[in-house]
């Protein structure tokens, strides 16, 4: 199944939802997806974000992540990244916990192989 074809449209107009997970202050605005977690989003993580619960992400899809602005840090790789950052994640790439002190709104871009 393919992504949904949209024309422009106000982003915000997609309200944030929670994210799967046990963390309530990460939240998402999902603008397209297959259904099969390829999607397009903002992800957000409000400031205090501390996603250990969720523990470290693996998944069977590709993942483009760009940083729109704050900070988070990997607690497993003990950096920071902010706004300006890009990552690029090919499936079964290992990534995260966070946290945020600031918050933190990231652009991601999910795709299969």
């Amino acid at each position: 199944m393919a992504k949904p074809e949209h024309e422009f449209f106000p982003a915000t107009d997609v309200p944030f939802t929670p994210c799967e997970g046990k963390v309530a202050e990460l939240t998402e605005r999902i603008l397209a997806s297959d259904g099969s977690g390829v999607a397009t989003r903002i992800l957000h993580f409000e400031p205090g974000t501390d996603t250990s619960p969720n523990g470290v992400q693996v998944h069977d899809f590709w993942e483009e992540v760009y940083i729109l602005e704050g900070s988070f840090t990997d607690t497993r790789l003990g950096k920071t990244f902010s706004a300006g950052d890009y990552a690029c994640r090919p499936p079964g790439m290992a990534h995260g916990p966070w946290t945020s002190t600031e918050g933190c709104t990231t652009f991601e871009v999910r795709y299969r192989p």
